[in-house]
């Protein structure tokens, strides 16, 4: 066999065989389609590459060098098509169609004009293609044709979200450009620099990388999901290889050696392509002649491990009982071609009786339980009609009246353990008795029968538990509800309250501050520093009283949404001097350290002082509360490059730190704060960061216990 007879046999086999897989695995899908026209063209390319070095004259090498171009053409531009339909047609690549009709236009005319492919000479074996001018031109459609598929891919591998069809879509963008790169330099580029045509015999020998690199990822990646198709296909495709080569061997080894007759080129093509017809149609011709065997003589064959695996597959794949009975009767039926199927699953305290087949029954229920008390008397687990013995003439009767051929009960059965189901058949079709194999068969089928209703029931018990449980769940969820809306209402009137008492509480607490205030300056007469002492501290306890009841209107007002934020320009140090000033006795009076230094010209920025106020006194109060006797207060207010930043540090009792992420909690306080302040309400932190955040800034906290803490917010000066 010739090295060109070799090239074209295995170039042409491996597409055709892959091409052919691919397309009846889907033979209307358009990716599918596009894939079996690019290992189609590549056949052609392959056997008009042959016919150009292998014709008698050089009008025919011509013809053939201008096909073979143009079915070159062909393969890219269907691999053009598959880059628009791979792995599905997508909007976002829409098929330019200009730019399609352009290309298949140029890549069809070109190669048959004067100007591409002049002529052609040499001795036949070796045709050597006379270019013209235009050739480039035609190198270009082809190489701007397989640029565009080769973004179009790219942009799907690019875009895919699977990364099972990523790696797919890589190893097909390895496949085209190989086998096109090398395919364009054996055939089209150096042939075409060099003059010397020698090397395009084994262009078509490069396109098979295509076929390697698809059937890889077929194996490895599942491509066109024929990963089995494939696997079952290979083995019949080695046939195909094997009848060939053994016909080629006999047509031509033996016939030339014994013979002594030699043959034409055109007498070996047509032997060899009448050896590929043979051997590719030899395996439907035997699948007629098996279907009109078996339709005289065969009727009731199936194939045992085949009918087992559908039935397997049936069991797995249906859990519902309902469905599972009728679907696994419709398989039973099918394959033993009896007239009917039914199962039957037995009664209990907690389940009902099931009955569902193929058809609907000739029996009644009574008739049923008859049967199946008869066949636990006799300690049958096979009831066949034509078996059933002439003392038992009312069973047969029963069963015939029914139309029931055969009952199957599991292995396990016994008269004093009643089977969970029953298998039910009617006659066959075809007349004949179910023999020894199909009795066999049928108590497989039944045994594994019994194990899928096991399943299907104890789902079905797993389902009304989740019924049942579910009931119970919604009825708590409506007693939750129903008691969350009493709670509602209860928030909604205690909130009424504290409003209600806050208002009738801030008119005379005003007075008595305003009195105090009289009094500390002299108004009713002179007051001595013992007297002093006192009336500061009460004025001192006025004011953090009108600071709490701020406080709690403040919480009203979040609830109903009255609660606003005021700005204006406010001189922040002035303000923190003048809290610290009101604050400053009190913290003398407990031994206490307090420390603040006014910055210098600090900038002005909008707050809304009175509730800013109210954060400053919280924060200042709270570290004199929680600082032991002895200890330090350090106040500060620090001007930055983008921010101002006010921090309040003590060497109190500090926060543990399991307890820090609930501090600005509403009404929370920590376990050592209640021990150090029994009379704390929980809401100063609370609403110091309500007051800060919705002002545009945030809280700066940190603390360690009995080490001390640093309460403190910073605000953008924009």
């Amino acid at each position: 066999m010739s090295l060109d007879i070799f090239i074209l046999l295995f170039t042409s086999l491996a597409n055709v065989i892959l091409g052919s897989i691919v397309l009846s695995r889907n033979y209307k899908n358009k990716a599918n389609i596009s894939f079996f026209l690019i290992t189609f063209s590549i056949t052609c390319w392959t056997l008009t590459n042959y016919l150009t070095d292998n014709t008698d004259t050089l009008e025919a090498n011509l013809f053939f060098a201008r096909l073979a171009n143009v079915t070159g053409f062909q393969i890219v531009f269907w691999i053009l098509m598959f880059s628009y339909f791979y792995p599905r047609a997508n909007q976002k690549i829409k098929i330019n169609k200009k730019f399609t009709l352009s290309v298949l236009t140029l890549g069809v005319i070109l190669p048959f004009l004067n100007l591409t492919i002049a002529g052609v000479s040499g001795n036949t074996g070796v045709a050597h293609q006379d270019l013209g001018p235009l050739y480039v031109l035609f190198v270009v459609v082809i190489l701007v044709t397989y640029w565009k598929a080769l973004v179009n891919i790219r942009y799907r591998y690019l875009h895919t979200p699977d990364a099972t069809e990523a790696n797919r879509l890589k190893y097909i963008i390895v496949g085209f450009t190989a086998s096109f790169v090398f395919s364009m330099v054996t055939n089209a580029i150096l042939p075409g620099l060099t003059g010397n045509w020698q090397i395009s015999r084994f262009g078509p020998i490069f396109s098979t990388i295509l076929a390697g690199v698809v059937t890889f990822t077929i194996v490895k990646h599942k491509l066109f999901d024929i990963r089995l198709f494939a696997a079952r296909t290979f083995a019949y495709g080695l046939l195909v290889a094997a009848l060939t080569a053994l016909y080629i061997v006999v047509v031509f080894g033996l016939t030339e050696r014994l013979l002594h007759a030699g043959s034409t080129l055109s007498q070996q093509i047509i032997q060899v392509l009448a050896a590929l017809f043979v051997a590719a149609t030899a395996p439907y011709f035997k699948r007629i002649f098996d279907r009109a065997t078996n339709r005289f003589f065969y009727r009731d064959a199936y194939d045992p491990q085949a009918f087992l695996d559908e039935l397997n597959k049936t069991l797995v794949s249906n859990i519902e009982l309902g469905i599972l009975l009728r679907r696994t009767a419709g398989v039973i039926q099918q394959n033993l071609k009896s007239e009917s199927c039914f199962i039957t699953v037995r009664q209990t305290d907690e389940r009902p009786f099931r009955l569902l087949g193929t058809d609907a029954p000739k029996f009644k229920a009574d008739q049923l339980a008859y049967i199946y008390s008869q066949m636990a008397e006799m300690g049958q687990k096979l009831l066949i009609v034509d078996d059933v013995k002439l003392e038992h003439s009312k069973l047969k009767r029963t069963l015939n009246s029914g139309g029931i051929a055969l009952v199957s009960a599991p292995t396990g059965y016994e008269k004093d353990n009643p089977a969970l189901a029953y298998l039910i058949l009617g006659p066959k079709k075809s007349g004949n008795i179910y023999s020894k194999d199909d009795l066999r068969l049928i108590q497989i089928i039944t045994d594994e029968l019994v194990i899928a209703i096991q399943n299907a029931l104890r789902f079905e018990e797993i389902q009304s538990f989740n019924v049942t449980l579910q009931a119970k769940i919604n009825e708590a969820t409506e007693q939750l509800q129903r008691n969350n809306k009493k709670l509602q209402v209860l928030d909604q009137t205690k909130d009424e309250f504290i409003s209600m008492a806050s208002h009738q509480l801030r008119t005379p607490l005003t007075s008595i501050k305003g009195y105090l205030s009289m009094v500390l300056d002299g108004d009713a007469g002179q007051v001595n520093e013992e007297q002093r002492k006192m009336l500061q501290q009460a004025f001192i306890s006025s004011q953090r009283m009108t600071y709490l009841i701020s406080d709690l209107l403040n919480v009203s007002r979040l609830r109903t949404g009255k609660f606003f934020i005021e700005k204006a320009p406010t001189n922040l140090a002035t303000v923190v001097q003048q809290e610290v000033d009101q604050l400053r006795e009190s913290a003398k009076i407990r031994g206490l350290e307090l420390n603040y230094d006014q910055p210098a010209n600090f900038p002005t920025i909008d707050l809304d002082e009175t509730k800013t106020r109210q954060v400053i006194m919280n924060f200042i109060d709270n570290a004199i509360y929680y600082t032991p006797s002895g200890g330090r207060i350090d106040v500060a207010l620090t001007n930055k490059h983008k921010s101002v930043e006010l921090t309040v540090t003590d060497t109190g009792i500090g926060i543990a730190k399991k307890e820090q992420h609930r501090l600005f909690s509403k009404f929370y306080r920590a376990p050592n704060a209640k021990r150090a302040r029994p009379d704390g309400t929980g809401l100063g932190l609370f609403m110091a960061k309500k007051i800060i955040v919705a002002q545009g800034g945030a809280i700066i906290f940190h603390s360690q216990p009995d080490k001390g803490s640093t309460f403190g917010f910073s605000f953008p000066k924009k």
